[in-house]
């Protein structure tokens, strides 16, 4: 038998000859010094900084690397990277690899094609970096950037970027063929190929129904019909225009179509999947039998294609609410103050010129003097730049490479010495930056005006919900934060530092932006005297109590029952939003204004309420958990109804700002406070207690610790402004909380049971009866109780007739006149 032998071609032979040693030899060499390279490199850009100065310390054996080839990579980055060519230098160790496995004969590549490619970028890529990172930083490398350098100084920037864009775009066209020509015989190419396929997958002539109809033969006879090849999916409109095909017809009926078995459309493509899909109009996509002279098959199945008309469903209810707003407008809550004129800018003092002037000759002083300390301590700087803010300057250095942060932290009461400045604050590191910041008082701040940043535009044409402006930053661009997103702030500093300032602020700030219609106040002032300024604004922004008789809050009592009643508002709040569906109060006031609520319903228009307490803990003080609860509860639950706080306090310690209240208050505002201790309680960190007065302040939002100056409102200027909102017509009467009614006004005083007396009831009996003086608060003072118990043993003293009822402000009338009187009258209710 002859043996059957394949003929061995010439390249056949050549790929079955063995590589020859040195030609394996320097194949393994270039692809091994490829990946060193690729490696070096990449280690070299991780810390090309230390790198860049271990570069020239090859022999030193003191000086540790820390690439990853040690000394050998470092040189390679400096050479390839800094030096020449930037990030184009990986195309280098690139074109390692492909001489490497062109020794090898492994044609993955086209050569030389594959060189001009890398040639190009090497070029055109390090001055590409060069024009973006305008040479900081080793991207472009020395060739890159004086490349760049050279092109910008001849044709501009305009002219740098123009011949980059249009060397790449050429480069794009010429190798990918681009032309206008070739792109629209491609995109006919691909027409007529879905066509074709539309022709192939859609029977459409008489032809195909003789094919059908021999199929039907073949298949009557009981041979089996091979399966339909799989066709691809293909997109189709309501009309197809393919030659020969006949027009699709389009009705608002349902057509019966004949169809081969496994043929149906699926969402608009054509598939093997029987499914029936309701499309829209009804198609008829097959020809009838009279045009095709084909009688129907009794295998033909009827198929309907149907498509849902988008059609807008309205219930009654939108159906109504839309035409009352055809008919009457949106509604309009300003309707009632429709002439109301929002303060003008010029009720605010101008205090002239206020640009920061800069002083050259202190920031030089200040930076030498930060250096040469920094320098005796061993502590090396590369970079320092300063920026001039209305307060403080912010002076910015970045170390030498192995120098710790925790040594220049450490160094702040030293530098505040050599400066002989008060108020050193130092930022190591600076959030989303890589320096350390060293913030140093100016010898002559600059003023910050509250007409300067409530004229600026920033404020003018702010969307915030609630805006408020604080003053500027560092840079001296102004800061606003809005209200109604903190949602709860709290301010905290020692007297005379500014908090009462920042709150007038704040209030102008809401003033000037939101209508009486939109905005209410619940203000409490345990002081008296900081917020009665507010007084005359009370017909049009301000709320209280149905009984109450002043809408500035003093009485410590009268302060429990108004939270508790803000309590009740936000319930009743929460109860409306829910019967509308709604998340929050901006979507409720919308619906509202849309005429979609009924207010027959109780539903309302609802305005945002601010509760403003000037001194907390002198409310901790006198009613503790009593304040402290309520508090608490509206921090946790109001911001989605509209109710926002703003609680201040000189004392920021631990037992009047409690964890309770701080977890529930993620904006906080610090002026200067007496210790550090003080500071972390308020801003989680120090650093308050190193301002320097006068608006300095810190702003934590919850993210970052921002240093501002507080733009300054004198209390002339808050008297303007609460005289001209006052001046003009308002509503009947101030914002009327829910009432509430407290366990002391609900107590049964005529049942007294001398066996379910206080246990300090005789105590209090005999400080009343010593001092003439009916006060529960005194009670509150003498035995140290909270104002409920101390509100319970003074009804029991009435019930017992030793005072007399309750008479408004004044105090209770004693009704024992002496001490030996009243143990008589106690021994009788012993008995």
């Amino acid at each position: 038998m002859e043996k059957n032998t394949k003929p061995t071609t010439p390249n056949a032979a050549v790929q079955n000859k063995t590589l020859s040693k040195p030609r394996i030899f320097f194949g393994v060499l270039f692809v091994l010094l490829s990946v060193v390279l690729t490696l070096s490199f990449v280690s070299y850009l991780s810390n090309w900084k230390a790198d860049q100065s271990q570069a020239g310390t090859m022999l030193d054996k003191t000086v540790q690397s820390s690439n990853i080839f040690g000394k050998i990579g470092d040189w390679l980055g400096n050479f390839f990277i800094f030096e020449s060519i930037g990030i184009a230098a990986f195309a280098v160790a690139f074109l390692f690899f492909v001489v490497g496995m062109m020794i090898f004969k492994k044609n993955y590549f086209k050569p030389w094609k594959t060189i001009g490619h890398s040639l190009f970028f090497i070029c055109w890529l390090p001055i590409f970096m060069g024009a973006i990172t305008k040479g900081q930083g080793v991207l472009s490398g020395v060739y890159g950037f004086q490349i760049m350098d050279f092109l910008l100084s001849v044709i501009g920037m305009a002219g740098l970027w123009l011949v980059l864009l249009v060397s790449i775009g050429l480069y794009f066209i010429l190798e990918f063929n681009l032309s206008p020509s070739n792109v629209k015989a491609k995109l006919n190419d691909l027409n007529e190929n879905t066509v074709g396929r539309v022709k192939a997958m859609m029977p459409n002539s008489s032809e195909n129904f003789e094919a059908d109809e021999e199929l039907d033969g073949l298949s009557s006879e009981g041979n089996e019909i091979p399966a339909q090849s799989p066709a691809k999916t293909i997109p189709f409109a309501a009309e197809i225009p393919v030659k020969g095909f006949p027009e699709v017809e389009i009705s608002n009926d349902f057509e019966t179509i004949k169809t081969p078995n496994k043929t149906s459309f699926d969402d608009g493509e054509i598939s093997n999947v029987s499914v029936t899909e309701s499309l829209g109009n009804s198609l008829n996509l097959n020809p009838s039998p009279s045009s095709s002279g084909a009688a129907p098959k009794s295998d033909e199945i009827d198929f309907k294609v149907e498509v849902a008309k988008t059609v807008d469903i309205l219930d009654e209810s939108d159906k109504k609410s839309q035409e009352l707003v055809d008919k009457h407008g949106l509604y309009d809550h300003k309707l009632d103050l429709a002439k109301f004129q929002m303060p003008t800018v010029d009720l605010l003092r101008d205090y002239g010129n206020e640009e920061i002037s800069i002083n050259r000759d202190e920031l030089e002083e200040n930076k030498n003097k930060i250096v040469g300390l920094l320098k005796n301590f061993n502590v090396g700087i590369a970079e320092i730049k300063a920026t001039v803010g209305p307060t403080v300057t912010l002076y910015e250095i970045v170390p030498e490479a192995g120098i710790r942060v925790a040594s220049i932290k450490k160094l702040q009461d030293d530098i505040a010495l050599n400066l002989s400045a008060l108020g050193i604050r130092i930022i190591a590191p600076m959030p989303g930056k890589g320096t350390i910041g060293i913030e140093v008082p100016r010898k002559n701040p600059s003023m910050v005006s509250m007409r300067s940043v409530i004229a600026s535009q920033k404020f003018q044409n702010t969307d915030m919900d609630l805006p408020v402006v604080f003053g500027k930053t560092i840079s001296n661009e102004i800061f606003m934060a809005d209200l109604a997103k903190m949602p709860h702030l709290l301010m905290a500093g020692a007297t005379g530092q500014g908090k009462s300032v920042g709150i007038n602020a704040i209030l102008t700030s809401l003033l000037y932006k939101k209508h009486p219609s939109e905005l209410k106040f619940v203000m409490v002032d345990p002081k008296k005297v900081e917020l009665s300024l507010y007084s005359k604004i009370e017909r049009h922004y301000l709320a209280k109590l149905p009984d109450g008789d002043d809408a500035i809050i003093t009485d410590t009592h009268k302060v429990i029952n108004t939270l508790n009643s803000l309590c009740i508002e936000m319930d009743q709040r929460y109860d409306l939003l829910k019967n509308a569906f709604c998340k929050n109060l901006k979507e409720y006031n919308k619906k509202f204004t849309e005429r979609k609520l009924n207010p027959e319903n109780g539903h309302r228009y609802l305005p945002y309420i601010v509760l403003v307490v000037d001194e907390f803990a002198d409310l901790i003080m006198t009613a503790g958990k009593e304040v402290e609860l309520p508090i608490a509860r509206l921090a946790q639950l109001a911001r989605a109804v509209g109710i926002h706080l703003i609680v201040a306090t000189q004392r920021p310690s631990v037992n009047v700002i409690t964890g309770m209240i701080k977890a529930n208050f993620p904006a906080r505002a610090a002026f200067r406070v007496i210790s550090s201790v003080d500071s972390r309680t308020i801003l989680d960190s120090p650093g308050a207690d190193q301002l320097i007065g006068k608006g300095d302040m810190l702003y934590f939002n919850g993210n970052e610790i921002l240093r501002l100056q507080c733009a300054f409102v004198d209390t002339p200027e808050v008297e303007k402004i609460a005289e001209f909102i006052g001046e003009q017509k308002g509503y009947a009467s101030a914002f009327m909380l829910p009432e509430y009614s407290s366990e002391e006004a609900t107590s049964t005083v005529g049942a007294f049971d001398p066996n379910e007396k206080d246990a300090l009831f005789e105590d209090a009996a005999r400080i009343i009866v010593s001092t003439q003086q009916g006060s529960t608060s005194m009670l509150q003072r003498q035995l140290k109780l909270g104002y409920n118990r101390a509100g319970r043993i003074m009804d029991q003293l009435e019930a017992s007739g030793i005072v007399g009822g309750f008479n408004g402000a004044k105090a209770r009338e004693v009704q024992i006149s002496d001490l030996n009187s009243l143990e008589q009258f106690l021994e009788e209710l012993r008995k």
